[in-house]
């Protein structure tokens, strides 16, 4: 009998146009350090979905295997509007793979390599999809650890009201499996350099306040253009992670209001401790800076308020479609 050749045997690109489980692999859609997302077709219920395939070397680890596939069903169990949903999490030869429903549409960092920075409303209304996604993560034990632009998924609205449908995605990778397995070493740590929190860096406990941090270099940098730190080399960026104070967004974006400053002081504080204790918590406290002060031809009489319609705040509050560039075909 042949002997079976490994799925990664030669590179992932040649995995297109072949069965892995009960999935027909049809393009590669993106790519890390550790695993490969694919977009193929369930053959058993004819449908669309992202296929990741991991490492094969994360499969070879007894610990890291059963951690995948456990902390893949709690990923699996959250039912949430904003947490791409997880069909099925497994391994086949020699490989594990993680099935999800496959998002159309961008995802955040190519939107804002696309765009630059957004508007202040618009990066809000994503903010707090995120925000909600990552506290309802926290309630069931979960801590992301990699809050980053290319894992928030945009997808198209159903109204102008609501333009856009944003997911949080890369649950199943079970990052708090990595590090205590033998994947991760001395000064190492799963993340991303631009949004990864103090405590990661110096390998300290995490909790739901490190994706606090993660959220905030996100929204940081969809407002400012760039992350909060940015230095010539991966050390110095780790050191400021740790020890640098971040410069106010307001200095990169003159029109932010200049509450928003301490509110990203408190975010990105160093001790989690100092940080908003939920994603939403900061978030609100982002709306609360962003919010106009009442003026006095906003001041008027209970009755007279009461009969009209403030379209300005209508306006406001209702912001375009986004541009056809953000969902390619």
């Amino acid at each position: 009998m042949a002997r079976q050749t490994s799925l990664f045997s030669g590179r992932p690109s040649e995995l297109i146009g072949r069965q892995v489980a009960n999935y027909l692999v049809e393009s590669e859609i993106g790519r890390g350090g550790m695993a490969v997302v694919f977009r193929a077709r369930d053959l058993r219920l004819d449908r669309t979905v992202a296929l990741k395939l991991l490492a094969p070397e994360l499969a070879r680890n007894d610990t890291f295997r059963k951690r995948f596939i456990h902390e893949s069903q709690v990923a699996a169990a959250i039912d949430h509007p904003h947490i791409v949903p997880v069909f099925e999490a497994g391994e086949t030869d020699g490989v594990l793979y993680i099935a999800m429903r496959y998002v159309p549409g961008s995802d955040l960092r190519r939107l804002l390599d696309l765009r630059g920075p957004l508007p202040l409303p618009h990066v809000v209304r994503i903010a707090a999809q995120v925000a909600s996604a990552l506290d309802a993560a926290h309630e069931h034990g979960l801590v992301h650890r990699d809050v980053k632009p290319g894992n928030i998924l945009i997808a198209e609205g159903i109204d102008s009201d609501h333009p856009e449908h944003v997911y949080l995605t890369d649950f199943g990778l079970t990052k708090k499996s990595l590090s205590l397995t033998g994947f991760t070493s001395v000064g190492q740590f799963v993340g991303t350099l631009d949004y990864v929190a103090p405590e990661q860096i110096s390998g300290r406990p995490v909790d739901g306040r490190c994706d606090v941090y993660g959220l905030a270099c996100v929204v940081y940098e969809s407002l400012a253009g760039r992350p909060p730190f940015q230095r010539e080399d991966d050390m110095a960026l780790l050191w400021a992670h740790q020890f640098d104070d971040p410069p106010p967004p307001s200095e990169a974006r003159p029109e932010l209001p200049p509450a928003v400053d301490p509110v990203f002081a408190q975010a990105l504080a160093k001790s989690p401790d100092a940080r908003h204790a939920t994603c939403l918590a900061f978030v609100a406290a982002l709306r609360a800076a962003t919010a106009p002060a009442p003026g006095p031809a906003q001041v008027r009489p209970a009755a007279e308020a009461d009969t009209e319609t403030d379209h300005t705040a209508t306006e406001a509050q209702s912001p375009p479609h986004w541009a056809d560039p953000v969902f390619p075909p």
